[in-house]
């Protein structure tokens, strides 16, 4: 009877603990994470990116191709909150969300998604929604009208990277299928690339574009550029975890050895190509190669596979800017295909590969499972079909709402800064009394 009783009185204290234990609860360690890891994120378009993209395009039109990824990253966040989370995070069918968190409808300031604010997760979900279409930007520049692009840049955030997002990350059909894509292989840098790409062939190459030489305007803000990037990129990455735990400080370690292999990788095959030098164009390129291959690996596998990816992602990147561009003769002109759309393929595909188990319970092939390499070549086309035919259809209505989506040639002779916005990037006054050296 004693033993009975005291198992009784057991069960009663243990239930409200186990019931404590299920119920979601708030996480500081987490949440000051992911608050960090959303303002790294929120860095990498309107500081690092623009400085990347600015400094590598030619000096007249450095401002508007700031602009437009700055002005990307204003109508990205503003459609997120209104429409995009909704249709990429609630439920829906496997290939989109529904309304039900239109203007972020029924969403609590005290809602938990996991251990973090629901709120912050929309808003570090939005920066990705952001980089994103700001990177498409960069095979158009220099012949699109700017307001081409603040609409189209509306529309592909609503129904390009929405759908995708959802179909990976929101419960959808890709996620169901088992693909791993651990911070946005595919729902970033594949939907990205594959867009810029279609942009390319739709608007046409620039003015000259094999006969004028198209020098970088400032290699020191490139490199700049790239370096917030590769900082912001550790949120990027470790942030994708929602959690400040092992995993997160692995992705951590991963990300810097990927980036650090892809700019070896790319400034080694400079050095050894005929002309011999090693530029920091290069290098840098070959770091956010690096840091691209890793994205949808970097919860998954361990330093080995960060060197591998790393290393490959470098030569990919070198291989598709320098040579397969030049073989073809497309205008991608900040080479967002040839680093973020190639490259972006290799490491969702490297993932299935690569995966190991002691990092996050994931096997890929080296790792005894095969299988694991369908799912991710299924995203990879399944990526590359939707965004293709959706950003070539929502293009072409853009287009016709704007009257062309291209920018008259006049204009593009005078280049886009003073033409089209009446700024100049770089006021270089010229002073026959300034002496060399003098101040």
């Amino acid at each position: 009877m004693n033993r009975k009783f005291l198992l009784l009185v057991s069960a009663a204290l243990t239930l409200p603990l186990l019931s404590q234990a299920q119920t979601p609860t708030l996480d500081t360690g987490d949440t000051a994470w992911m608050l960090i890891s959303t303002a790294l994120v929120m860095l990498m378009t309107p500081a690092g990116l623009t400085l990347f993209y600015g400094g590598l395009t030619r000096r007249k039109s450095v401002l508007n191709t700031i602009g437009m990824s700055y002005t990307a990253f204003c109508t990205a966040t503003i459609v997120w909150v209104v429409i995009g989370y909704s249709l990429a995070f609630s439920e829906g069918n496997g290939f989109i969300g529904g309304l039900d968190y239109f203007m972020l409808h029924g969403i609590k300031i005290d809602d938990l998604y996991g251990s973090i604010p629901n709120v912050l997760f929309i808003m570090f979900q939005g920066t990705f929604a952001a980089i994103a279409v700001a990177l498409v930007s960069g095979s158009i520049i220099e012949r699109v009208k700017y307001s081409t692009w603040f609409i189209f840049s509306i529309l592909w955030v609503m129904f390009i990277y929405a759908p995708i997002a959802h179909m990976v990350w929101g419960g959808g059909i890709l996620s169901d299928h088992g693909e791993l894509d651990f911070a946005g292989g595919t729902v970033i840098h594949i939907n990205a690339g594959i867009s810029g790409l279609v942009l390319v062939f739709l608007l046409g190459n620039r003015k000259g574009h094999k006969e004028i030489e198209h020098r970088p305007s400032s290699t020191k803000l490139m490199l700049l550029g790239s370096a917030l990037l590769w900082f912001g990129w550790f949120g990027f990455n470790g942030g994708s975890e929602l959690a400040a735990d092992f995993i997160a400080a692995n992705a951590l370690l991963v990300t810097n050895v990927a980036a650090a292999a892809g700019g070896l990788a790319w400034l080694i095959i400079e050095w050894l190509s005929t002309d011999k030098k090693p530029t920091l164009l290069g290098s840098a390129s070959g770091v956010v190669s690096g840091l691209v291959g890793i994205t949808p690996a970097s919860g998954y596998v361990d330093v080995t596979g960060a060197l591998v990816i790393g290393t490959i992602a470098g030569m990919i990147g070198y291989y598709g800017v320098v040579k397969l561009k030049n073989l073809l003769g497309y205008d991608d002109t900040l080479d967002v295909f040839g680093i973020h759309g190639l490259v972006g393929i290799f490491g969702a595909i490297a993932t299935g590969f690569l995966a190991n188990p002691e990092i996050n319970g994931k096997a890929g092939l080296f790792y005894g499972n095969p299988g694991q390499v369908i799912p991710q070549l299924v995203a990879v086309g399944a990526t590359i079909i939707y965004s293709g035919v959706g950003s070539a259809i929502l293009f072409k209505i853009t287009a016709f709402i704007t009257g062309g989506g291209r920018i008259e040639g006049a204009l593009e002779d005078q280049g886009m800064d003073l033409g089209y916005h009446g700024e100049e990037s770089f006021n270089i006054i010229e002073d026959s009394n300034t002496v060399a050296g003098t101040h």
